[in-house]
């Protein structure tokens, strides 16, 4: 992993600007000759100058997770979130770290947000796919404790995801990854030399557990590149049914609704913020500052919460839409299962939440 990361600064301090390339150079020496404590002594300097800087702030999470420091690390990336929800790359490496500590929901949750703020973000989607099979897995073993004899093909397809981690024979072997990007951009290869191909993690024993694991890594501030254009399939002759365009839209809203439970349930509080529009009326007349503060407090003292929606019924007219379900929710001794309604917008493509009533 460390040859990976190594390799990946160096063709980050190529192709920064020159005083950032400069820094960003010095901070991979050290990291060359396997100093992480002197590189993270260069990088708190800089940072002493730019406490802000989400690079430098980056650049620190992935030491830290070299240095094996994972809460610390977790703590960076998470205020990451927090003060750019819209980069991907920062809720990829939490995913990767909580992964390691076997939270495999957290770590789906984080990773449906990097796709969510990046559709395209190939290294969180395929990150994603090996924390299915990991979860898969945790299924199948839990059917063959339960009731061996009535779950016979669980095993069968137990070792077959074994086989796919140990033996190499699928994407979903390799480590989980942390993105070599700038935050908000996916890793280029830098020419010459080519970015070395990330490595697979040797292979376990049939009994241990796969731990899949990439971490992201800060590619310098640069002048925005132009997306990599995506030839789209011509369109066909015949005309979408209105029907099946309204059915669209309902999973659209859905899917929304979906994921802001999912992330109050694991406590992501950029994600559950960033559901959110910015013109969201809270109730009893409370500011929005003021209601984010006491949804902040209430959300973070909670040892665990569970959100579940079910019997949901979406109506969308036009840029407006309204979903009413019934809510399961969980924490500590309470337990509430009652109607809610979400009334909600689109804004550049994406459903968000204007007003929330209860009952």
């Amino acid at each position: 992993m460390r040859n990976r990361l190594l390799a990946s600064l160096i063709a980050l301090a190529m192709s920064a600007p020159s005083v950032w390339a400069a820094d960003a150079a010095s901070v991979t020496q050290s990291l060359q000759k396997g100093d992480l404590q002197g590189a993270l002594q260069q990088v708190d300097t800089l940072l002493a100058q730019k406490p802000k800087d989400p690079q430098y702030q980056f650049l620190k999470g992935v030491i830290l997770t070299e240095q094996k420091k994972d809460a610390q690390a977790i703590q960076i990336f998470q205020s990451l979130t927090e003060q750019y929800p819209e980069l991907p790359e920062p809720y990829n490496n939490l995913a990767v770290l909580y992964a390691q500590q076997g939270q495999y929901d957290k770590a789906r949750a984080a990773l449906d947000m990097a796709i969510r703020t990046n559709p395209s973000y190939a290294t969180a989607q395929a990150n994603l796919g090996d924390i299915y099979a990991k979860l898969a897995s945790q299924a199948y073993q839990k059917a063959l404790q339960l009731a061996p004899d009535e779950n016979a093909s669980a095993k069968v397809k137990l070792n077959l995801i074994r086989e796919l981690f140990e033996q190499g024979k699928s994407p979903a072997t390799a480590a989980l990854k942390v993105s070599a990007a700038q935050p908000g951009k996916e890793a280029k290869p830098v020419t010459p030399p080519p970015a070395p191909k990330p490595t697979p993690v040797a292979a376990e024993k049939p009994a241990a557990k796969p731990e899949p694991t990439h971490v992201a890594q800060p590619t310098p501030a640069a002048p925005a590149a132009a997306a990599p254009v995506v030839e789209k399939p011509k369109p066909t002759p015949t005309a979408e049914k209105p029907a099946d365009k309204a059915a669209a839209e309902q999973t659209a809203v859905a899917d929304a609704v979906q994921r802001w439970a999912a992330a109050w349930q694991s406590k992501n509080l950029a994600g559950y913020f960033a559901a959110y529009a910015p013109n969201f009326k809270p109730e009893k007349g409370m500011s929005l500052a003021s209601w984010k503060d006491q949804r902040r407090a209430r959300i973070s003292d909670k040892a665990k919460i569970t959100v579940k929606v079910h019997d949901m019924k979406v109506q969308v007219d036009g840029d407006k839409a309204t979903a009413r379900f019934r809510q399961h929710y969980t924490a500590g001794t309470l337990d509430f299962d009652g109607p809610k309604t979400l009334q909600m917008q689109r804004e550049n493509g994406k459903w968000l939440i204007v007003r929330e009533i209860v009952g």
